[in-house]
């Protein structure tokens, strides 16, 4: 009988032949001069002075964490103020900080689905995978976008409470929810739509108010969002969007609330500085969306056929996990960094680069892009 370290190392072996096992890599913090089109630092605030400044002034008056749950110690004047920007900027009720989007979506899904039915989008995230999991209600998984399949598991069920939930923006694909297909569904049906925009928020719609907001739902009292802070808005936290009704369920029975220590004053202070950025620069959505169009035209003139994309997430599939990991490496070579998605992150054969657009991204930046990607085209005819 084999002892379990030996399994493990068995296991990781196994990975390794498969051109799935993962590293660790440290990094600069000018990206070892690569240029970064890995980072969802999408608007290119994580290193805006700004946003430094705000998260320098709150951590010398709060110190370095919020010290408890926020139902004990972890919430400052800060999170409220975040709360309440966050909700009026998104046209919400009510908003609810989490320390990690991560925590967001495990809070909404499974505490607001519990005990019913959960539908979920093939293409979700794993945090909403894992939240539906967790939730230990029925899930039934639907095609990737397909809301005549959602409205028909709907129809038939037959738990008196229903969730849809979805990406707003997929995270790989960077292609678009049908929202109001969705909430037309959910509506007719009695269920409620939840909506992770966290490559949303920032980039879609009216000053990157959001894929709800443009799709005209934002005050609709049957829709939910969830957001992340550490994204568009380059710091750290994440947020429910809602009614009062649901925000008030979420702090009496999300456990991802109740039991994880608050958002960081600095993080908080940060996003709160990133939101007043939004709301009178309404220019960065534009350009991060203008960017993510150029490099999908860039791909899809290599050979590749990304989607249009819906914000500033641009797919390179080439198939082979291995022939994933050799052409980042030779994006790096060239010049740039970009993300490598192999399984569980995608599903057998649909391994990828993955291209994040960014607002401060220049004409000079987008050559060396276009050099790395014809390097990358290269790579997959000799394949």
């Amino acid at each position: 009988m084999t002892g379990p370290i030996d399994r493990l190392r068995a296991a990781a072996a196994e990975r390794e032949a498969a051109g799935l096992r993962r590293a660790l890599r440290p990094r600069s913090p000018d990206h070892d001069g690569l240029l970064d089109l890995a980072s969802n630092d999408y608007l290119g605030l994580s290193r805006d002075e700004r946003l430094i400044e705000a998260a320098v002034r709150a951590t010398r008056e709060w110190g370095t964490g919020s010290t408890g749950s926020r139902l004990v110690t972890g919430t400052t004047r800060l999170h409220t103020e975040l709360e309440e920007r966050l909700a009026a900027f998104t046209g919400a009720a009510g908003a609810l900080v989490f320390s990690s989007g991560y925590l967001a979506n495990l809070a909404a899904v499974a505490a607001l689905g519990r005990g019913g039915l959960v539908v979920s989008d093939a293409g979700n995230h794993a945090s909403i995978v894992d939240a539906c999991r967790l939730s230990r209600s029925r899930v039934v998984v639907t095609p990737h976008r397909d809301a005549e399949a959602v409205a028909k598991v709907l129809a038939e069920r037959s738990e008196e409470q229903a969730l849809v939930v979805t990406d707003a923006v997929f995270s790989v694909d960077g292609d678009l929810a049908p929202l109001r297909e969705l909430h037309e569904a959910a509506v007719r049906h009695g269920a409620l739509l939840v909506v992770d925009e966290a490559h949303a928020l920032g980039v879609v719609g009216d000053q990157g108010r959001g894929a709800v907001h443009a799709a005209g739902l934002a005050g609709h009292p049957g829709v939910v969002r969830t957001v992340t802070l550490s994204k568009s808005l380059g710091t750290q936290g994440g947020a429910v969007l809602g009614a009062p009704e649901v925000v008030g369920a979420l702090v009496d029975t999300g456990r991802s609330f109740i039991f994880d220590t608050g958002l960081a004053p600095g993080s908080a202070a940060a996003a709160l500085a990133a939101v007043e950025i939004l709301e009178t620069t309404s220019d960065l959505p534009r350009r991060a969306r203008s960017n993510a169009a150029a490099l999908a035209a860039m791909v899809g003139e290599l050979g590749f056929e990304p989607p249009a994309p819906a914000a500033a997430v641009v797919p390179v599939v080439l198939g082979p996990p291995r022939l994933a990991l050799d052409a980042a490496a030779v994006c790096a070579e060239h010049g740039v960094r970009v993300g490598c998605f192999r399984p569980p992150s995608v599903p057998p054969g649909r391994s990828c680069l993955r291209l994040t657009a960014r607002a401060d991204l220049r004409s000079d930046d987008l050559a060396v892009v276009r050099g790395a990607l014809t390097a990358v085209a290269e790579l997959k005819v000799d394949r």
